[in-house]
């Protein structure tokens, strides 16, 4: 099939890659989210799909908008026969959806109908899901609730952050994304309509909802510190100052502090919970860099009973 890709960060980019080497389809354009300012010098910066496609010669389309009638019409002169889609990021009108014969079809981090939304995988890790997956479907109007061409699954590790699930599942996923464009190529795919029971909803995590709250048990906070990396980063205050928590791990055998309540040994610190301690391994403090937990308590010289978070 003749495809125009839809992809923005950089876990959309082994889906491209797929694609690309596939001898089945052609990839005649990529349709990603305009450049953005990054880095220190705020400098506007092309996203890594579309990076990857100029490195591949393949023609690059940025529309500001999706429904821009200019991007719609060189779309149509373009004439794909479906539009594979991982990581957009914008909404598709109606009259994009249209243009393809074979419609559009989503890569998407989680087994739908669980976890429709933008945070699938973190919001997988934030409630403990032990397995999760990926779905590609056909993008219909409504939220991720388009019918189902297929789906892998995948355990979620004890210690998995979204980071590493996320990066499993890209590599995975892109294998079934051509899979799919196969099978809807020779007709021997059909998607299924997902079922009504089993639905849940993956909003996405902002930095406010990244605020670790002590009271919580320790499992919680460990769920959401995971979650939140390595973004927006689960966070707290200390000494009036936000301080990132980059990593913890549970620590049943100290169950005598307070939550919040900071405890520094010459190796490790430990942090009260509503259950039993947590010790952070890795933090950053506000305006420096990422620091193991135990030098970032040497430095600060924690009083005995100082606490962080509210």
């Amino acid at each position: 099939m003749r495809l125009v890709f839809a992809g923005t960060p950089e876990v959309a980019v082994p889906a491209l890659d797929a694609l690309l080497a596939s001898d089945r389809h052609e990839v005649a354009a990529v349709v990603t989210r305009p450049d953005a300012p990054a880095g220190r010098g705020r400098r506007l910066v092309a996203s890594p799909v579309a990076q990857r496609a100029e490195e591949a010669g393949i023609e690059v389309l940025k529309p500001a908008r999706p429904r821009d009638p200019d991007f719609l019409a060189r779309l149509r002169e373009i004439a794909p026969d479906c539009c594979p889609v991982v990581a957009y990021g914008a909404l598709l009108p109606v009259a994009a959806l249209e243009i393809p014969a074979r419609g559009w079809v989503n890569l998407h981090f989680s087994l739908l109908p669980a976890w429709r939304g933008a945070a699938p995988v973190q919001h997988a890790v934030l409630a403990g899901d032990e397995m999760t997956g990926a779905s590609t479907f056909l993008i219909e109007e409504g939220l991720d609730s388009g019918p189902v061409y297929g789906v892998l699954t995948e355990r979620v590790r004890p210690t998995d952050t979204s980071g590493d699930l996320l990066t499993r599942l890209a590599f995975a996923g892109a294998g079934l994304l051509v899979a799919t464009m196969d099978g809807i190529e020779d007709g021997t795919l059909q998607a299924v309509p997902q079922p009504a029971e089993g639905v849940s909803l993956a909003p996405k995590i902002n930095v406010e909802d990244a605020e670790i709250d002590w009271a919580a048990p320790a499992l919680r906070v460990d769920r959401l510190v995971r979650a939140c990396a390595p973004a927006p980063g689960a966070w707290t205050v200390f000494r009036g100052e936000r301080l990132k928590v980059m990593s913890v791990v549970p620590a049943p055998d100290r169950a005598d502090s307070a939550p919040g309540e900071l405890t520094a040994t010459k190796n490790a610190v430990y942090t009260g919970t509503g259950s039993h301690a947590v010790e952070l391994q890795w933090v950053q403090p506000q305006g420096k860099k990422p620091m193991r937990a135990a030098d970032w308590a040497r430095g600060v010289r924690i009083a005995a009973g100082e606490r962080v978070g509210a």
